[in-house]
Order: structure tokens, then sequence, then C-alpha cells
């Protein structure tokens, strides 16, 4: 594809890292909260970065923007989080134009999942995009791209079967528990955190434990109270978590806090205790695995668990890259014919100009001059030629770049100039 640059020097970049390369620790460092990402749009608009947008979850931290460099975008993502450009260097990526798009279909569709068919991914690259909008910085080509890749997720998970069967961290979270608990359903769990993947594992505990003895404890407590009433669950006071650290069996820990809540030094423990470490960065110090009949598991393992329903999945993946290449192909056309319109008017305006004058002069040489069917006849060919450089320019074997430069030579029309 050509360069989907907004001026001569702008490129389309897709930067950041993700679980392919970046430990949880390292994920951890560069992962940004609600302020970081608001701070980093700041940034981002007072530098002048035309379009961008963000997104960073469990798995990933990652914009897709407009730059004249992809260190521009990279630097955002370093100065507003915990993470350095050392770092960076050794774990990140950068993909420009075509392969930047690609890239954003593929997570968008579930296919860069760590868990193959997680659509929940989507629901954050639509927050991101309205966050963007919200500060300017999503320009048409972002909003056309972000619509294209919503409207893949969507085509793929209504007619494919990559998201059938029930696989997920919360869901191999509370596997493992089943799995590795003997007599889970008379044990006491302890979930800390009720985000959307704690709210998704008391959902699973509920629905395959049938266990009756779940305390929530949240650092808000009315979010932990409004799942418990859906549920019926107990909620405890955050200033409880000690105590019921020592009275539980299993804890989950899924919070979005950015450092450690859970460590050695609050554990008083009198029998075995399993700790599921789900938060991103880790939420419980590895300090604990020192105390013993402690096992501490976090998200990262249990993401690698595979079973029938991931080998299921995989069959899939080529209908669903099938249908991403079908609209992408319609967002390449777009974006082509974007490129060229202005071309392509300004040429139209250019020979009704050389029309007009000609009409004008021969009018006054030609006795009897019939000027309206002269109209009609040049306005004809005009829309012909027009319509040869239209077809020229959408060719897949046209550079496109090259031939708007050379019409706009030959033409003296000068639009990418401008």
């Amino acid at each position: 594809m050509e360069n989907n640059n907004v001026s001569k020097h702008q490129y389309f970049y897709s930067v950041g890292l993700s679980y392919k390369k970046a430990d949880a620790a390292i994920r951890g460092k560069f992962s940004l909260d609600a302020d970081g990402k608001t701070h980093l749009l700041e940034q981002a608009k007072n530098e002048g970065i035309e379009s961008l947008i963000v997104t960073s979850t469990c798995n990933r931290t990652e914009i897709y923007g407009f730059a004249e460099h992809p260190f521009q975008l990279i630097k955002l993502i370093c100065e507003n989080s915990n993470g350095s450009i050392e770092e960076f260097q050794k774990v990140g990526f950068v993909y420009k134009n075509q392969e930047a798009i690609n890239h954003l279909f593929r997570v968008g569709t579930g296919l860069d999942s760590q868990i193959l068919g997680d659509f929940e991914i989507i629901a954050q690259i639509k927050t991101s995009f309205t966050q963007s909008k919200a500060f300017g910085l999503a320009n048409t080509f972002i909003e056309r791209l972000v619509n294209a890749v919503i409207q893949a997720s969507k085509k793929i998970k209504n007619e494919t079967e990559i998201s059938s069967g029930a696989t997920s961290v919360s869901f191999a979270s509370v596997q493992y528990i089943i799995k590795n608990v003997e007599d889970i359903g008379n044990k006491n769990i302890l979930l800390f955190g009720t985000g959307k993947i704690g709210r998704n594992t008391c959902e699973n505990l509920v629905k395959h434990t049938k266990n009756e003895h779940i305390t929530l404890i949240n650092r808000t407590k009315d979010k932990a109270e409004k799942l418990a009433g859906k549920l019926n669950l107990i909620v405890k006071d955050y200033s409880e978590l000690h105590l019921e650290l020592q009275k539980a069996d299993v804890v989950v820990v899924a919070t979005g806090a950015q450092n450690p809540t859970v460590d050695k030094a609050i554990l008083n423990l009198k029998k075995p205790l399993l700790i599921l470490d789900l938060s991103i960065p880790k939420n419980v110090n590895e300090n604990v695995e020192e105390l013993e009949g402690v096992t501490l598991i976090h998200m990262d393992y249990l993401s690698q668990l595979t079973d029938e329903t991931l080998e299921n999945r995989k069959k899939h993946i080529p209908a669903a890259e099938a249908i991403i290449e079908e609209i992408k192909e319609e967002f390449v056309t777009w974006t082509k014919g974007r490129k060229f319109a202005p071309t392509i008017n300004a040429l139209k305006e250019k020979l009704n100009a050389i029309k007009n004058s000609e009409l004008d002069f021969q009018s006054k040489k030609i006795a009897d001059f019939n000027e309206e069917q002269a109209e009609i006849i040049s306005a004809r060919i005009i829309q012909k030629i027009t319509t040869h450089f239209a077809n020229h320019l959408k060719d897949d074997n046209t550079m496109v770049d090259e031939s708007i430069e050379w019409i706009e030579k030959v033409f003296k029309i000068g639009v990418s100039a401008k």
C-alpha cells in the first residue's frame, strides 16, 4: 500500500509492546492507567501530533497514529509510564503504514490476543477512539480504520466459531482452581478487585464451583456491593483485607493498582493458600512464595493453558483472515480514493478552465457557433479523460504517489504542494 500520509512526511505507525515479547513485569512497567492515558493524549496534542489512539490492557500497551518518525510515539508511551526507552528497544515493535493497519486488524479481531478469539480488546479500541476524538486527535483516516476493524470483529464473531467455547483468563483461572483445590465447594475464596477480569472470574467461580463462601473486597466498596448483590456474595471493607487473607484457602487478586498490594508481611497463615494474580502490573509480591504452603500463579501461566477449545478455535483462523482481507481491501480502496480525489478534482477544474477559454474564443471567431452543443461534447470528453486517469490511479499495480506527482506536474495543478 502507498504511504497513508497526512502530509508529505507523516506516516501511519503502530508502536508498542505485548505479551509476545514482554513478560508481565515489563508489561506492568509500560501499562497506562486512566490518568496515564489522559496525560499521554494531552502531551500528544501539545506536541502537534495530529491523530492517534492508545490502548493499554493486561496484554499490551500500543499507540496507533501519525508521526514523522516512530520515536515521537514511543516517547509518549515511555514518558507517561514507568518504562524506559532502553527497555522498549528490547521488547517493543514498530509497524509502518500497511503493516500497522494489518496489526490493528489482527489485534481488534482477537487473532493477536494472548488467548485466541478473545474479543474484549475491541471494546478497549472503541473506548480509546472515543477518548482521542474528545481531544480532537482522531482524524478521518483513523475513524474509518477503527470502524473497519469493528466491522471485521463483528463479522468474524458472527460468521466463524473462533470465539466458541469458554476460554479466557478468568475461565482458565477457575478451571485451575477446580483442578488443584480439593473440595472447592467448601473452601473459603477471597476475590480482591472487581474490575472486568475480577467480575468475570467471580461469575465463573459462582457458576462452576457452587461455592457459597466467596468474599469480595474492593477499594471502592460500592462496586463490590453491586456485584455481590447480583450473585448473593459477602462484601468486606478494604481495611479488613489482612484479616480475610488469613481465613482464605484461595485468593484471586485482580486489581488495577500500580504497585503490589499483597506481600508476605500481611500474610499470617495457619493453612495452605493458593493465590492467583490476574493483575497487570503484578499485584502480589513474589516474596509470598517464601512462606511455607503458599502457591502463587500468575495470569501469564494461565494464558498458556491450552485445551480442546483453543485447538478447535485454531481451525477457524483461515475464515477469520479471509473476512479481514475483504474488509481491509475496502478500506485500502477508500484510502487510495481519498488520496487521489483532490488531484482528479483539480484536473477536472483545469480541463474545464481550458474548455471555457476555448469555447469563449471559438464563439467570437465562428459565425453561428452552437455553444450549447459544444458545451455538451466537451463536458463528455472531460468526463472520459478524468475517468481514465481515475481508473489508472485505482489500479493495484499503479504507484499512486508517483502518478499523482506526474499528473500535477504536467497539468500544473500542484495539489499535494498545498
